[in-house]
């Protein structure tokens, strides 16, 4: 273990060093690993509690982080897959100039069919389909990684509550904590919906794997909250939608 977190180090820790109310910070007494500043890497932008920052970003780290375009989902999953990808996002989107285009990542697609999908409430095109609250929590998770490992920073960022606000951190911060990744994939279990105080929660199980540029690997469990707002009157189909509330994950 000691090993690992000397691999772990980083520049920019994990979002929401500062805690919320339904998640603390973690501290070496419940098992969560604390890593050193240092190089960036993937795992420790994913949100959560898996470090703490002990040192502020240097003031000459760049505006703007200097990463990859994302990848067109043609790439990502071959051009027929994602030909009907765009043609269920193109089918429910009401946008003018919808984002449903293969050009674009899988990830930003699919968040647009998302999106859509919950301005219809109960009354969804057959299009959206008809998944369970438990699922599309789960799936909120993978939509996170599937964007980040798409190299779509501003998609995964949007997962957050508050457009981005609940990770904790700016979006340029965000992804600039990606530059060194090469690969994220993410593991998310299905758990039983709990509801309070008008909104709904799930706390989604996940193991995490990572590969960085210089080759190392990462490996990480723990879980995701993921939070929306009940369909109570005078609600938007943003506030409906579910995102990423908090996370905690360990190394190991």
């Amino acid at each position: 273990m000691k090993m690992l977190a000397s691999a772990l180090t980083l520049s920019l820790m994990l979002a929401a060093c500062s805690g919320s109310p339904e998640q603390p910070v973690a501290g070496a007494d419940n098992g969560t690993t604390t890593v050193p500043a240092a190089s960036s890497n993937a795992a420790t932008s994913m949100g959560g509690d898996v470090a703490a920052l002990p040192t502020p970003v240097p003031a000459s780290a760049p505006a703007s982080p200097m990463l990859s375009e994302p990848r067109a989902c043609s790439a990502e999953i071959g051009a027929a897959e994602a030909k009907a990808l765009v043609d269920q996002c193109r089918a429910v989107s009401p946008a003018t100039r919808p984002p449903c285009n293969a050009a674009n990542s899988c990830a930003m697609i699919r968040s647009e069919i998302i999106r859509s999908c919950a301005l219809f409430g109960d009354d969804r095109p057959r299009e959206c389909g008809s998944p369970g609250e438990a699922e599309q929590a789960a799936d909120t998770v993978r939509l996170y990684y599937d964007a980040i490992n798409a190299r779509d920073y501003s998609v995964a960022y949007a997962q957050w509550g508050g457009e981005g606000q609940a990770s904790g951190k700016s979006y340029a911060d965000f992804a600039r904590g990606f530059a060194d990744t090469v690969s994220v994939k993410v593991s998310a279990r299905e758990q039983e919906v709990e509801g309070g105080a008008g909104s709904l929660y799930a706390t989604v199980p996940v193991t995490v794997d990572a590969v960085l540029a210089d080759g190392r690997r990462q490996h990480f469990t723990g879980s995701y909250v993921v939070r929306r707002v009940n369909n109570v009157d005078g609600s938007t189909a943003e506030q409906r939608r579910w995102h990423l509330q908090s996370a905690k994950l360990n190394a190991g």
